[in-house]
């Protein structure tokens, strides 16, 4: 491997922020990035002298280039590249408007197509190359009122296997993560009764943690994992059994 440079999306809290600081502590210099300003500056003193934050909305090419450009400006292009940033813009879809369906697939589905596209020519310069996409479980389950979110994680798993094939022979693997019930931001908000209901489901009875997705994102980022490829690996207590 030519660069140590990780490039984490979405850095800014949950899984995100949780893989950037597994591949700071693995020894990468980390750029996070997070969609505003304090966001960033609050990625860049989490991570010290192991990283630093940018904005980045990869919802918008422009952003995306400018944030590569700084990247590259003093800094070795980054070989590891984990599309983490996502939304949800839930709604049954008799409801769902245009803009809510569209603001979750270009963001989720497209935003990881804008970014993989503008780290691959370095990638493929370098004849190694690790980009982890981070999917969910519900891409194989469904679930009610989340037809766009659903679509853009089931687009992302066809996204993975389809560059695998592309880029395999260059040395640069391609795999996803799918994460089941995870302790985050966005699970805290759920009522106590919504939790009970969803840990039901789980044979282990528990939510997941940041840290254990972090601690496969890590894996994957290394020459220890060189032979995995194009796959869709699960992290849900059981959840779903692929």
């Amino acid at each position: 491997m030519d660069s140590n440079t990780a490039l984490v999306t979405g850095a800014s809290r949950g899984i995100g922020a949780a893989i950037a600081d597994e591949l700071a502590r693995l020894g990468y210099f980390v750029f996070g990035t997070a969609t505003s300003e304090a966001g960033a500056e609050n990625i860049s003193n989490q991570l010290q002298s192991q990283g630093r934050g940018l904005v980045l909305r990869v919802q918008d090419q422009t952003s995306v280039d400018n944030a590569f450009r700084e990247m590259l400006d003093g800094a070795p292009a980054p070989l590891i590249v984990v599309n983490n940033a996502g939304v949800t813009r839930d709604n049954l879809m008799l409801r769902m408007s245009a803009d809510e369906w569209q603001e979750v697939l270009d963001t989720n589905l497209n935003g990881a197509f804008r970014v993989t596209k503008a780290a691959l020519r370095g990638m493929i310069k370098a004849r190694w190359g690790r980009v982890i996409n981070v999917g969910s479980v519900v891409a194989r389950l469904g679930n009610p009122g989340q037809a766009n979110y659903v679509a853009s994680k089931a687009g992302l798993e066809g996204f993975t296997r389809s560059l695998a094939l592309e880029v395999g022979s260059r040395g640069i693997t391609v795999n996803l993560l799918a994460p089941g019930f995870i302790e985050t931001d966005m699970t805290a908000a759920l009522s106590s009764e919504q939790t009970a209901a969803m840990l039901t489901r789980i044979p282990l009875g528990r939510m997941g943690t940041a840290k254990e997705v972090a601690a496969l994102a890590g894996f994957l980022s290394g020459d220890d994992a060189a032979y995995i490829t194009g796959q869709t690996i699960h992290v849900n207590g059981g959840m779903f059994l692929n």
